[in-house]
């Protein structure tokens, strides 16, 4: 099979990523005043329930796969079995953890209170393994996985317009929340047949697959309590109101990260199958573009975050959530440690075999965030839960850090930091005053990202920053 350079990749998951940030502007500031933060915090409560169930049957899967995959891609034969074998090991999964999470709605009264919310959104937990994103992203397959994800978010687009009206139809946008991952899932698995037979081949040596699966799994575990136990503690802890606040102060945030790791989304099997072909000088040479990449798009990211956090949530969700503006002012650094832990824990420890070490890292930031939690969710609310959050993913970055020292300093001393920063503070006083001048959210919000985004390219330009040059010089040499 075709398989296409990283520009293109790139290209394919920025389209994707650029997606996940409109459709969320489209959709999130009118389901958030129909709604309103209680109706929002219930559906990103069960969304995140539903997390630690799927999570479960995927064990290290997600990860795993698209480095087993990418390794034996040349081979027909072993890519075959390759696929049915762990392709097994999800499905069996999945039924063991789909009756635990028909017992747990049950007999749980959190649960109970909105069972119908829940068996709607639990729904992805049986069609997850059919989704096998693991295999499109090791064969390296993102023109497909962009045009499905868009074409299916459309969908939800419309059915959100037409049937949410008022704060009952919360149920309806947990089935909206779910259209989109769930019809992917679906049309994976049809679309499956064109690279790999599912026809039994026999010999199958499901042993060799259990032991890294289980180490990611640890992983998985870790980075899961410090992403979705926030919205949960909340869940238990205040109310759907609090957790609907937090939800809010998140959303940016999430839809930022989203961008800057859109190109270590793709390096993985790229960066895999170099090691596997012990290409090590084509290896660190795309770890250094990748590191230049995430210090030059999150800075400015995170920044604008801050100053403009109250703005973009009356923008986004109305006057109703501006007490999550602290919230995400607190959350936006992690744009760049997040930027920073994805790839040097996901896109250098796994591609060189030392998931340990990067179990460690989140193990280390899951302890970090359950214990700040406890501290301060209770005094706090959603600021307390974005504490912890910034804490947990700071500790993940320096003990990944500590593991990489040598090749973390090589790469990070390539960068010219003093560009960067000049850039920023001409950008940021530029904007601040410009936006000054205007009272209207949609235009103040309008000019301020023109004018700061404008002035900070313009600014690294004019200063001849590597990364920002070569990428000037490609597309107009293009």
């Amino acid at each position: 099979m075709q398989i296409k350079s990283v520009k293109f990749n790139f290209i394919m998951n920025f389209i994707l990523t650029a997606s996940n940030f409109i459709f969320p502007l489209i959709t999130f500031p009118y389901v958030s005043r129909i709604l309103g933060a209680s109706g929002t915090g219930k559906v990103s409560f069960a969304i995140s329930i539903v997390s630690y169930f799927t999570m479960v049957a995927a064990l290290g899967i997600p990860t795993y796969g698209i480095r087993a995959v990418a390794g034996v891609r040349n081979n027909q034969e072993k890519l075959n079995k390759t696929t049915q074998e762990i392709l097994s090991i999800h499905l069996v999964m999945m039924i063991l953890v789909a009756i635990a999470y028909i017992v747990a709605i049950n007999f749980i009264p959190r649960f109970q209170s909105d069972k119908t919310l829940f068996f709607v959104v639990g729904i992805t937990i049986l069609l997850d393994p059919l989704g096998v994103n693991w295999l499109y992203q090791g064969l390296e397959q993102y023109g497909y996985i962009a045009k499905r994800s868009i074409f299916l978010k459309f969908i939800s687009l419309i059915l959100m317009f037409m049937f949410i009206h008022s704060s009952e139809d919360y149920v309806f946008y947990g089935v909206t929340s779910i259209l989109a991952s769930a019809g992917s899932n679906v049309l994976n698995f049809i679309n499956l047949r064109k690279y790999v037979s599912l026809k039994p081949v026999g010999n199958y040596n499901i042993k060799q697959h259990l032991k890294p699966i289980m180490i990611l799994f640890a992983q998985v575990i870790a980075v899961n309590i410090y992403t979705n136990l926030d919205n949960v503690m909340l869940g238990f802890m205040k109310t759907d109101v609090d957790v609907g606040l937090y939800t809010a102060a998140v959303k940016v945030k999430t839809i930022l990260v989203s961008l800057v790791t859109s190109l270590g989304a793709v390096l993985l099997p790229r960066l895999s199958y170099y090691i596997t072909v012990n290409k090590k000088d084509e290896f660190y040479a795309l770890i250094r573009k990748a590191y230049s990449f995430v210090i030059v798009v999150a800075l400015p990211l995170m920044l604008f975050t801050i100053f403009y956090a109250r703005d973009c949530l009356i923008f986004l969700s109305g006057k109703g959530f501006i007490d999550a503006t602290l919230a995400m002012q607190i959350i936006a650094p992690t744009i760049l440690l997040i930027g920073l832990s994805n790839l040097l824990g996901i896109q250098v420890l796994t591609p060189l075999n030392r998931e340990k070490q990067l179990v460690y890292s989140v193990v280390a930031g899951a302890m970090a965030d359950l214990i700040l939690n406890i501290i301060f969710i209770p005094k706090m609310g959603a600021a307390g839960a974005a504490f912890g959050t910034l804490v947990a993913e700071l500790v993940v970055l320096l003990v990944q850090i500590f593991y990489l020292k040598k090749l973390f300093f090589n790469i990070a001393s390539k960068i010219q930091y003093w560009k960067v920063i000049i850039a920023l503070i001409l950008a940021s006083v530029i904007s601040i005053k410009l936006s000054s001048f205007v009272n209207m959210i949609f235009f103040k919000l309008l000019i301020a990202g023109g004018s700061f985004f404008a002035i900070y390219g313009i600014v690294l330009l004019l200063l001849k920053e590597k990364f920002v040059k070569d990428c000037f010089d490609n597309i107009f040499n293009k």
